[in-house]
């Protein structure tokens, strides 16, 4: 009779060369999250493909400060549910980072003033604002008057809120301020809101016509 030199005990020992379908749907989904970050955060360099210098220098520039808030402010903004439900051990990471929501929120704002400024040329120079109110209308009295004062939201809201958390500290989480936590915690919610939404808005107008 044939009789195997391993013993089944020790066969049992013996890790398996082959990885577990959990392991490989773990190591799938990271790689396609790790992916679309990437990709995602590409997508301001596709300005330097544009034939318009313009959008390949203020588009560029505008893109990846809109980028940098967006994804700065969608995290605070995330963060924001459970320091409502009172979760102390992200206290001082929340008022670091609504800190620098803020800053990179006005730079933000700053470089998009700086498109903002080739986006109100004349038609005769190739300013999207006049092509779009003569071709889109409802693309410039919907979408830009939008995206022009919504993300203007978002700069006082960063500095109200940063104000507050920094003024109360950890007595925040206390019972008589809880009104004070959900206040701010709403307005961190609405400031990623807004960015989210000038951030969609703003790529919607630049896909239609670029500076």
């Amino acid at each position: 009779m044939y009789r195997s030199d391993v013993d089944p005990l020790e066969s049992e020992s013996i890790p398996s060369q082959f990885p577990k379908t959990l392991d490989i749907a773990t190591v799938s989904v990271y790689g396609l999250a790790i992916l679309s970050a990437g990709l995602f955060l590409f997508l301001p360099l596709v300005n330097l493909l544009h034939p318009s210098p313009w959008q390949r220098s203020l588009g560029l520039i505008h893109g990846i400060g809109a980028m940098l808030t967006t994804v700065i402010v969608a995290y605070t903004g995330h963060l924001a549910f459970p320091l409502l439900r009172g979760s102390a051990k992200i206290l001082p990471q929340m008022r670091t980072l609504t800190f620098w929501s803020t800053v990179i929120t006005a730079l933000g704002i700053a470089t998009g003033n700086l498109a903002y400024m080739r986006y109100r040329a004349d038609i005769q120079y190739g300013g999207a604002r006049a092509w779009l109110k003569e071709n889109s209308p409802l693309m410039q009295y919907v979408f830009m008057e939008y995206h022009e004062f919504s993300v203007l939201f978002t700069l006082p809201l960063g500095v109200a809120c940063t104000w507050i958390l920094w003024k109360y500290g950890d007595s925040i989480l206390e019972k008589q301020n809880r009104p004070v936590l959900t206040a701010t915690c709403i307005g961190l919610m609405a400031m990623m809101f807004f960015a989210m939404g000038g951030f969609v808005t703003g790529l919607g107008i630049a896909k239609i016509r670029a500076l």
